[in-house]
């Protein structure tokens, strides 16, 4: 009987362990649209902004100094190795134009904002073992090609195209011909679900414009780490239960 409680335990053990790589393997990332939030509610030439903007643990990069973004925790980086600053140029770049994303109410955006054209990917990363478990972004002048895709490692996780963004939102800008625009957000549905990379492209004519792109960074342990932390609860609970068995046999 002691012989079979004990295989029961090691087998539950093990069992514990694969549920713990599985469910790290399977990932579902949530989305919703909002037409947006202002930074300062005075302030409408800017596009729009998460709801967390202003709370502490998000991140936002709003483009207007026209560099690159990015700090300790995010690395932004392009596939063909860099970006454009002169406008109507057709390439990937950070521009300040008449298709910057809109305000809540189809205000004109007059900051910087990025644009991704075919070709040259906008590349966003964490570094290090952290990851994504909130992405948002103002995206504006929605067309076909719009590409959206979200990856763990080199394992794509979810892939979100123009027509499932167009189909959610709701603000459509007349300096942008009546084209959509609003606040998508992107989000892990639990703390197995994060992303460590973002890929933003464009497929075809047009392109995918976007700005004010706010992040929220959660440390992920090693694999290695958490199943070493549960290979030694296993054998605590073992050291556990052969400590009562024993006091039993004392006792009787």
């Amino acid at each position: 009987m002691f012989l079979k409680k004990i295989a029961c335990l090691a087998a539950l053990s093990v069992s514990a362990i694969a549920s713990l790589t599985y469910a790290g393997s399977a990932h579902a990332i949530g989305f919703t649209y909002d037409p947006g939030s202002y930074r300062q509610a005075t302030t409408t030439s800017e596009g729009v902004f998460s709801k967390n903007v202003n709370q502490a643990g998000y991140t936002t990069f709003d483009f207007n100094n026209g560099q690159t973004p990015g700090n300790d925790q995010v690395k932004y980086s392009f596939s063909n190795g860099g970006y454009s600053s002169t406008a109507y140029s057709g390439q990937t770049g950070i521009y300040s134009d008449v298709w910057a994303p809109s305000g809540a109410h189809a205000e004109v955006n007059t900051s910087n904002y990025l644009a991704v054209f075919q070709g040259n990917d906008t590349i966003i990363e964490s570094k290090g073992s952290d990851a994504f478990s909130y992405f948002g972004f103002d995206a504006g002048a929605l067309s076909g090609g719009n590409t959206l895709k979200f990856f763990n490692g080199s394992t794509l996780i979810k892939e979100f195209t123009y027509d499932m963004m167009n189909a959610a939102a709701s603000v459509a800008a007349s300096q942008h011909g009546g084209e959509k625009n609003g606040f998508f957000e992107f989000f892990s549905q639990n703390k197995n679900d994060t992303f460590n990379k973002i890929v933003i492209s464009q497929s075809g004519g047009g392109g995918f414009e976007s700005d004010n792109h706010t992040f929220r960074v959660t440390s992920v342990p090693e694999p290695s780490v958490a199943i070493g932390m549960l290979a030694v609860g296993g054998i605590f609970l073992r050291k556990r239960k052969n400590q009562k068995l024993q006091s039993v046999k004392e006792s009787a």
